[in-house]
């Protein structure tokens, strides 16, 4: 593999502009919850996921045979859509074969930000396909977090800690990232229970429905694992 490649973590997309070099792989982290969305709805057997930015632009799609339309606004599912961002709303469900349009608050327009890089999206659903692809891809990786609104949140940056120390474990990556190393301490303060390590972070003062918390242990440590990598292509995600 000869000289190693480097991995940076970039904590919000108002930061993006100071990572952004064209030619890294991006790996794109909403944790709560669009990216674990994304890996649930591939392994239940979603074809395609087109990801946009807005309400109006999803609501095209509405019927459109084979599609489905899935929206986020603040935690809150948009009315008149057919699914939210809830893993639950997909898994058992008659997705199968079908294209997702998804817009929610953060993850859909991280990716949109990273468009003229190669882009996967990554979670705790499918972390180990994910590590697997970048290690064997010999890319140098810059891991985007989606943050809240251009802010810093704490769940996506411990799952970048995860991501980066799986990826420094196989010999092939370095770093001098400064939000690197943050993540990885981040994560290791913790790791012993990310549920109660996150019981402060906004997210969760955010929106204390009993959904919410379903869908915060499922995306910490998911019933459903996935070998998919999800990679950005002519404006879809496609499985890598």
């Amino acid at each position: 593999m000869g000289n190693k490649k480097n991995i940076s973590v970039c904590f919000t997309t108002d930061q993006f502009e100071n990572y952004a070099d064209g030619k890294s792989t991006v790996v794109v982290v909403d944790l709560l919850r669009a990216t674990s969305v994304i890996s649930t709805a591939f392994e239940c057997g979603v074809s395609t996921i087109i990801p946009v930015r807005t309400l109006e632009e999803a609501r095209k799609y509405k019927d459109v045979e084979n599609h489905i339309i899935a929206a986020e606004r603040n935690t809150l599912p948009i009315e008149g859509f057919d699914y939210g961002n809830s893993p639950y709303h997909y898994i058992n469900a008659d997705v199968k074969g079908k294209t997702l349009v998804l817009t929610t608050t953060n993850g859909t327009n991280a990716i949109l930000l990273a468009k003229e890089h190669k882009v996967i999206t990554a979670s705790f659903v499918n972390i180990d396909a994910v590590a697997e692809y970048l290690v064997h891809d010999h890319n140098n990786i810059i891991i985007l977090c989606s943050g809240w609104k251009g802010l810093f949140n704490l769940e996506d940056p411990v799952f970048a800690g995860v991501l980066a120390e799986k990826l420094l474990k196989s010999n092939q990556f370095s770093s001098s990232c400064d939000a690197m190393q943050a993540a990885i301490q981040l994560y290791s303060s913790g790791k012993a229970n990310l549920f109660e390590y996150l019981s402060n972070s906004s997210y969760r003062n955010r929106n204390s429905s009993d959904e919410v918390i379903k869908d915060t242990h499922f995306c910490l440590n998911p019933t459903i694992k996935s070998t998919i990598v999800p990679i950005f292509n002519n404006g879809k995600l496609i499985k890598a």
